[in-house]
């Protein structure tokens, strides 16, 4: 899937310039020349972490004023990023954008969509991260300033990211779909959700101010349920969609 998603990459660059950094292990020798056919950086994994790997990639920077990240099976949907920077190229004051995401199968059918729009943006302290990482352009001096994505963290590493840059500026949203992103069960969010969300409330915890943290569990206990539910629908539903098309 990965030249799926370098394709998308390629049709982002049609309408908007940009340098492609690919994140790969050093013995990865197909996945780094099929990354050399779409003009791409390549750069070791450090093998310490997804935060430290997108850290690495962040430090090939010479010059560009945005990041956007895409997962290797993940897609870019026709003039997303072109979206997204237009918004932030319009409002100087913004320090991050961020468009709906649809959850797609294996086989790139659209399970659901998110476009919370501005609600994800009042949700995140405290409720579901709904801002998608894939689908959200940020931008990178501020990104510097928060010192890049936390090394201990793996898998709410874009929420502690997204929680500090409130404090440099706003957010853009809009409720067009600029991304897609691969929903497996045995992907690393999704397998793992019980650790997930007890990392996401963590970095939530730590946000709060002292007289409020013991009383987190109020809410984030409700939250993870939440979340919980509404990853087994997708899950069935990938999978019944799986099973009809090997009946078919």
């Amino acid at each position: 899937m990965l030249k799926q998603t370098l394709e998308t990459v390629v049709e982002q660059r049609k309408t908007t310039g940009l340098t492609l950094v690919c994140v790969m292990p050093a013995g990865a020798h197909a996945a780094r020349a099929i990354a050399l056919e779409y003009d791409a950086i390549v750069v070791d994994d450090p093998k310490t972490g997804i935060s430290d790997a997108i850290n690495s990639g962040l430090a090939q920077r010479s010059g560009e004023s945005y990041y956007a990240w895409i997962g290797d099976d993940d897609m870019f949907r026709p003039g997303g990023l072109a979206l997204l920077k237009a918004m932030l190229d319009t409002n100087r004051s913004a320090v991050l954008a961020y468009g709906g995401c649809e959850y797609i199968d294996p086989d790139g059918r659209v399970l659901a969509t998110s476009r919370a729009g501005k609600l994800a943006e009042f949700l995140l302290p405290w409720g579901p991260d709904l801002i998608p990482h894939p689908g959200t352009m940020i931008r990178l001096d501020d990104l510097e300033k928060i010192g890049g994505f936390d090394g201990k963290l793996k898998y709410a590493m874009d929420l502690d990211a997204f929680l500090k840059l409130r404090a440099y500026g706003s957010f853009l949203s809009t409720k067009t779909s600029v991304s897609a992103f691969r929903w497996h069960p045995d992907s690393l969010t999704v397998a793992g959700r019980l650790n997930s969300s007890r990392e996401a409330e963590f970095v939530k915890r730590r946000q709060l101010p002292a007289a409020l943290k013991p009383l987190s569990p109020v809410w984030h206990l409700p939250v993870r349920w939440a979340s919980s539910v509404a990853a087994r629908r997708l899950t069935t539903r990938a999978r019944a969609l799986a099973r009809a098309g090997s009946a078919a």
